[in-house]
């Protein structure tokens, strides 16, 4: 066998493993936090956040190989707004106003980041990527800050979140992560129809 064709098997193998790391473990936050809406201090809260920050790193590392330079930096930039949310759930609203605005300072400026790199990197085009991206961008940073102020409108931004990355993950043959879209979509109606209640 050659070294290009082993390379290739590890290649798909890795890209296997981090789309299951990934996957599963934002399916499992969304399963664990639609099942904490509408308890008060909900043991799967604080659960379903750390569940998200478990499956960051995976997902970093298939959006940077992909070149998905705004999805990556909101995925760096949620992680705040994630432990915002432990930091919520943990001392029931008693937090401090200067940690929610380095939470949003820190979030915008990864967002200018990833925006003005990736407009760099495609020579001023605009691509459909990038627009996906923008919707990525939007509903994963909206629904996480919005959760951790258990807002429940915070679910429907979770359901732009996994329809524009579904749509991204199609276009780029992540048929693991698009199977788990799909699926999440499920608990985030669900989270969304316990948080009207």
């Amino acid at each position: 066998m050659s070294t290009v064709t082993q390379n290739k098997k590890e290649e798909v193998k890795m890209n296997i493993v981090l789309q299951l790391w990934g996957g599963i473990f934002y399916l499992l936050a969304k399963i664990f936090l639609s099942n904490a809406e509408g308890k008060e201090n909900s043991k799967w809260r604080r659960i379903g956040w750390l569940a998200y920050l478990i499956g960051i790193p995976a997902w970093i590392i298939v959006l940077e190989q992909n070149h998905n330079w705004i999805a990556m930096t909101i995925e760096l930039g949620g992680a705040p707004s994630m432990i915002l949310g432990i930091i919520v759930t943990t001392q029931k609203h008693n937090y401090s106003p200067r940690i929610d605005t380095v939470v949003k300072i820190f979030v915008w400026m990864l967002i200018i980041i990833g925006i003005v790199y990736s407009i760099y990197e495609s020579h001023g085009t605009i691509l459909l990527t990038q627009i996906l991206e923008c919707g990525v961008t939007i509903g994963y940073l909206a629904g996480t800050y919005l959760l951790a102020k258990r807002n429940g409108k915070g679910w429907l931004f979770f359901a732009v979140m996994n329809v524009s990355m579904g749509i991204l993950m199609t276009i780029q043959n992540k048929w693991i992560f698009v199977a788990l879209q799909i699926i999440s979509l499920y608990f985030v109606f669900k989270g969304f129809k316990k948080s009207k209640n």
